[in-house]
């Protein structure tokens, strides 16, 4: 008897999955047979700017990138104070940090980019560069997120927000940091030591 109940339950289980995945969107099966974009580096790749101007990374080329997404709502917004530490402290040397505004995770950011830019200049004098609000896991990730996903042996798409990309001077990346990971950890200052040379 028992061993038809663990039969029965594990049949139930398949068919639930059968089901769910029967309801999903149809578009989200297409999406994730996707492959990521074909990019030698960070520098072929185009955002858009907070200000809604086209940022194409490649203005950055031969320096130093920390890429990060980022949301005003969070538990860890108050890193964006050490990520400005950081903009500040190495930007003399050829460093910048991108912040990118997401809602992915049980939408934390603001719908409005007016007000994301608003936010992050008053409540934390953010002065480096902020991209709109864009999704950064799953099919719909902008490109630079789908791409940095792959390049790296460990998983690397942001769990969380404030996940960091470190992209250095050639525009290859070089490593990926937690959100839990702080921006002014030994780690984070050391590999960034590292790619600044």
């Amino acid at each position: 008897m028992k061993t038809w109940a663990v039969i029965l339950g594990g049949t139930a289980l398949l068919a639930g999955a059968a089901m769910v995945l029967t309801a999903s969107n149809p578009l989200d099966a297409e999406a994730v047979a996707q492959p990521a974009p074909a990019a030698a580096s960070a520098y072929d790749f185009t955002m858009t700017a907070i200000d809604g101007k086209p940022m194409p990374f490649a203005q950055y080329r031969g320096k130093v990138l920390l890429v990060v997404n980022t949301a005003s709502f969070c538990g860890l917004t108050p890193q964006y104070e050490g990520l400005q530490k950081l903009h500040a402290q190495y930007a003399p040397r050829g460093f910048t940090v991108i912040g990118v505004p997401s809602g992915d995770f049980m939408g934390q950011e603001y719908d409005d980019n007016g007000k994301i830019k608003e936010f992050c200049e008053t409540k934390f004098g953010i002065t480096f560069p902020l991209t709109e609000r864009v999704s950064v896991k799953g099919p719909n990730a902008a490109p630079f997120f789908r791409w940095a996903k792959t390049q790296l042996a460990s998983n690397n798409e942001p769990q969380w927000n404030f996940h960091k990309f470190l992209v250095g001077r050639d525009g290859r990346l070089i490593a990926g940091f937690s959100s839990r990971t702080s921006p002014e950890s030994p780690d984070v200052k050391a590999a960034i030591e590292r790619a600044l040379g």
